[in-house]
């Protein structure tokens, strides 16, 4: 789809107004990916909104869909959806979160209450979504699976292997980090028992979705959802070792606050693993050194077996 600046600066007010009965202004660009871009608005009552232009049609609704059902199971505010659009622009169009995501360096300077406090937040709000069970496994709009280890290997580990070989083929990716997960995939399948159930996931609670309030670091809202599904509520918790969560204590807390499995650790390593070295499949964003923790994490969990 057309996504140039231009062309978004000149459509995404009219298709804003006629959806909202109300002129926006103020229209600039924050941020974007491998998905679209987004933009910051503000309507004629002073509300600020986001608006989302994705790069493929039908992602709008699948993220709706996404914000609706989470956003009714958490006490956390998430973005309310005011409309979609699929015609010459997929667009999505969303009430605006306070604060800053977590990934902004200056959170790292808060004390240690306060990265606390913020943990047991996050986890709170998250351990809400996953008391929430479903009857399959699957994603969100098509649950089908009644095994999440069929669901997870089909739809995540075969394909992004496939990808990566194929890389790895053409001379673009590491071997050794290619052998690294074909051995946690090996132990993955051997040791990982099935969940009880299938519960409500986010599904990229990383902390760049996760919005606190820069002066003391309350949590402000959860965002921008991508691949929620009902799993293994322990695939929730990859993102809270990525970046720089594990700086707030996140992962340890979730552990502290309900039972884990008994390859917990092994399975969130792994998870973490084929996340962030799959990323060059998927235009996301490919940071080397995170690349290289999560590998040294599997490695490490995989000296257990």
């Amino acid at each position: 789809m057309n996504l140039n600046d231009k062309f978004l600066l000149e459509r995404i007010p009219k298709i804003a107004e006629n959806n909202l009965s109300s002129p926006v202004s103020e229209l600039k660009f924050i941020g974007g990916g491998s998905f679209g871009r987004v933009y910051k608005g503000t309507k004629a009552d002073g509300e600020t909104i986001i608006l989302k232009a994705y790069y493929v049609k039908e992602m709008e609704k699948t993220e709706a869909s996404q914000l609706k059902i989470l956003g009714e199971n958490t006490s956390v505010t998430m973005p309310k959806v005011y409309f979609t659009h699929d015609d010459e622009i997929a667009l999505l169009c969303m009430s605006f979160i306070d604060g800053k995501n977590t990934l902004d360096p200056s959170f790292l300077l808060k004390n240690k209450e306060q990265k606390q406090a913020f943990a047991n937040e996050v986890v709170d709000g998250m351990l809400q979504w996953h008391s929430v069970k479903g009857e399959k496994y699957g994603y969100l709009e098509n649950a089908v699976y009644d095994s999440w280890k069929e669901f997870y290997i089909e739809n995540k580990v075969s394909r992004d292997l496939a990808g990566l070989k194929k890389l790895m083929d053409e001379g673009k990716y590491s071997k050794k980090n290619y052998d690294l997960l074909c051995r946690g995939l090996d132990i993955f399948k051997e040791v990982v028992n099935e969940p009880e159930t299938p519960v409500l996931i986010h599904g990229d609670l990383n902390i760049m979705n996760i919005m606190a309030d820069p002066k003391d670091m309350k949590l402000t809202g959860f965002i921008d959802p991508c691949g929620s599904m009902w799993a293994d509520r322990e695939y929730d918790l990859f993102q809270f070792l990525n970046m720089w969560g594990n700086a707030y204590n996140l992962y340890n807390t979730y552990k502290s606050k309900c039972k884990m499995s008994e390859h917990c650790d092994f399975k969130v390593a792994f998870y973490g693993a084929l996340h962030e070295n799959s990323m060059r499949l998927k235009g996301g964003l490919i940071v080397p050194v995170w690349e290289i923790q999560n590998n040294n994490r599997l490695q490490k969990a995989m000296k257990k077996y």
